[in-house]
């Protein structure tokens, strides 16, 4: 058993150097990005030092991949990706994706007349794109009031206050892709008839 951890703990440093070197970045830029002194990045590299959950979260966020891809943990078998829902503020909620930082997606099913409340527009960090599926979705965004019917698209700075609710008595379902400060969406192709 301690060969077997003690295997796992060598085979971290070269991960990381692979990693560092995919993503094109430098022991300083990566301490700039993780807070972790460039001297602790390159003994870790070199499996001078241990790898500790304090130092591996940090990078695991900076080269965007799971803990388990940076210790290489053993495959769980079944590889599909089993969403767990969670519920907030009376919506069902689907993330999409596991990837830390960056851009994350989630399907929201609201209930039917989750739009009779009393609208509460909240600001975050952050840039917000939302595509409708099915239903009529009631979107305050700043001063303005809207509804935005299936196939229809918003995408807007979250510092702007902003808050959803159905239309009217049926349930609304639309996708969210949520990105952190400053990262909005590139558009690569347009189509043009």
């Amino acid at each position: 058993m301690t060969d077997d951890f003690d295997a796992v703990l060598t085979a971290v440093g070269p991960r990381l150097r692979e990693l560092r070197k995919r993503a094109g970045a430098t022991l300083t830029a990566l301490s700039e990005t993780t807070g972790i002194a460039v001297s602790t990045l390159s003994r870790l590299e070199s499996g001078q030092r241990k790898p500790s959950l304090e130092l591996l979260l940090p990078l695991a966020k900076a080269y965007q991949v799971p803990l388990d891809e940076l210790v290489d943990a053993p495959a769980t078998g079944d590889p599909r990706v089993f969403p767990r829902p969670f519920t907030r503020y009376g919506m069902t909620v689907i993330p999409l994706t596991r990837r830390p930082g960056g851009l994350q997606a989630f399907k929201h099913v609201l209930p039917p007349g989750s739009g009779n409340d009393e609208p509460d527009p909240r600001s975050h960090e952050g840039y917000h794109w939302l595509y409708v599926l099915n239903g009529r979705l009631r979107l305050i965004l700043g001063e303005t009031d809207m509804v935005l019917e299936p196939g229809e698209v918003a995408e807007f700075d979250t510092h702007l206050p902003h808050w959803f609710g159905a239309a009217d008595q049926r349930p609304v379902e639309y996708l969210s892709i949520l990105g952190p400060q400053g990262e909005r969406f590139h558009v690569r192709a347009r189509y043009r008839p």
